[in-house]
């Protein structure tokens, strides 16, 4: 007979030779390569699975975009795949795309890998500038290039390598998603820190040098080569990196909660100020909503300021919570939603699609028109809260950032009267918008995501379908000297008229 020994020294050489193994396959596995090609067969495979899961569920695919035109587009990004390319290159095709739905719930974003890739990257270079842009004007908003005493803040730039500002601008355009024909967002999504340099550089590459056309403070042309951004070389920024310690993950919640919802009272004029960055999951804004009208009605407060201008949306409860505070008469969040399936053929490319099916199975019904409609929210009217009510004087700022479940908040409360919108047209449809629910879509070769809204949502179906956001009852645009001065011109604008009703009222 074999020693029991003997098994167990055959048992453990076994255990060690395959730890071995597996050490060596770990050694051997391929760092991400960025600059990875793919065939023009796996762009295609990717490609066709990226149209056809549009054209099957896309509840908005031809709102605005006519069927022929959007064929023409789909046709334009297959020719592009004419040769093997990088993920940002078909990334780019993809989002050229895109844009032309007119969906701003509709975008693409990089596989996760090269997330991951880019969260690692130390020592990139960026192009320098962060403009402010509206209409045919932009101007230095920030520099990185912190040495440059020429390219300051609230200087005007006229062109970028030879390029008219008008003309880079419309050229960038056509890789943003807006709802609609709406440019507002599209000019704020540029003006958000860092998104102009991320987008030039994408579309036109990146340079060591730059030519930059600038007025100076007498309105006269100048031009100016500036570098590119090296943080390698940025002295100033690495030691402020040295200095920084990284939070914990409790503290960063706290962080986040804070930085999304704040209210702030002035006991003296007697005037809140509620800041509201997002309407999503997770800020604990039931609880906030509760406090802070709690608050707000023991100190007796006039006038409520509510500031949405950074407000992407989120949670239709949220959002429809706050509205039923400020809301003098029931209300309902939407005439229409409905998606146009349930069922997909590339259920296997969608997150999410079992609890996203089971939803539909559960809430909608088919009607007449073939649609899947959500008819409890195309019916239900919804009361306003009785307790803490805001009865006094509100302002609501908004801008090109404000979007999708903001509009349905600021469509509840526009047409009151003790209620004044001021600002810039919202970034989200005053029509509508599709949306609701919104997987990501993961294709299978480059892995490159991009998101899908599921239902189609009407806001009012007796208003007209412009194309435009929700236009502010009274319009305030930047200018240059404001942004010069830092100033926030919209807020100036709300002390402005509340001064003006007190003044009015005594």
């Amino acid at each position: 007979m074999i020693n029991k020994d003997y098994f167990r020294v055959m048992r453990i050489a076994g255990l060690i030779l395959m730890a071995i193994v597996f050490v060596g396959c770990g050694t051997l596995k391929s760092p991400f390569e960025p600059q990875k090609k793919y065939s023009p067969q796996q762009l295609e495979k990717d490609y066709t699975i990226f149209q056809n899961v549009l054209e099957e569920s896309h509840p908005g695919l031809y709102w605005y975009t006519p069927k022929d035109s959007m064929d023409y587009y789909f046709h334009w990004g297959k020719e592009q795949i004419r040769d093997s390319l990088t993920e940002p290159e078909f990334k780019k095709v993809l989002g050229y795309v895109l844009a032309k739905i007119d969906c701003g719930h509709t975008t693409v974003r990089s596989s996760k890998k090269f997330s991951k890739y880019l969260d690692t990257l130390k020592n990139e270079k960026f192009f320098p500038l962060s403009p402010k842009l509206w209409d045919d004007t932009a101007v230095v908003a920030a520099n990185l290039n912190r040495r440059d005493t020429i390219l300051k803040r609230g200087t005007i730039i006229e062109a970028i390598d030879h390029k008219p500002i008008k003309e880079v601008a419309d050229t960038l355009f056509e890789y943003i998603s807006s709802d609609g024909y709406n440019v507002t967002h599209k000019f704020q999504s540029l003006s958000n820190r860092g998104v102009f340099g991320s987008l030039y550089t994408n579309v036109y590459g990146l340079a060591n040098r730059y030519t930059v056309d600038y007025l100076d403070s007498t309105g006269h042309m100048h031009s100016v080569v500036i570098p590119v951004y090296d943080p390698a070389k940025d002295t100033t920024n690495r030691a402020a990196i040295r200095r920084f310690i990284r939070p914990t993950r409790k503290e960063m919640k706290k962080m986040s909660i804070r930085n999304t919802r704040s209210l702030r009272m002035d006991t003296f004029n007697r005037v809140a100020f509620m800041d509201l960055n997002s309407f999503g999951r997770g800020f604990q804004l039931k609880r906030f909503f509760r406090e802070s009208f709690q608050s707000i009605h023991r100190q007796r407060m006039q006038y409520l300021v509510i500031d949405v201008r950074g407000n992407g949306g989120g949670s239709v409860t949220n959002s429809t919570l706050l509205s039923k505070y400020l809301s003098a008469e029931r209300f309902k969040v939407c005439d229409t939603l409905y998606a146009i399936n349930r069922n997909s053929r590339y259920r296997a490319y969608i997150d999410k699609y079992f609890f996203n099916r089971l939803f539909m199975l559960v809430f909608t019904h088919k009607k007449d028109d073939g649609h899947f409609h959500f008819t409890w929210f195309e019916r239900h009217y919804f009361k306003p809260k009785r307790k803490n009510h805001f009865d006094g004087t509100s302002y609501v700022l908004i801008g090109g950032n404000s979007f999708s479940a903001t509009t349905l908040f600021i469509n509840s409360v526009i047409r009151q009267n003790n209620v004044t919108v001021v600002g810039e047209e919202t970034g989200g449809g005053a029509y509508g918008n599709t949306a609701w629910l919104i997987p990501d879509v993961k294709l299978p070769e480059t892995r490159l995501q991009f998101r899908l809204p599921l239902f189609r949502l009407v806001m009012d179906k007796d208003q007209p379908k412009t194309g435009h956001g929700i236009i502010p009852e009274i319009e305030v645009k930047p200018s240059v000297d404001a942004i010069r001065r830092n100033e926030d011109y919209k807020m100036e604008k709300v002390l402005e008229l509340i001064r003006e009703d007190k003044a009015a009222r005594h």
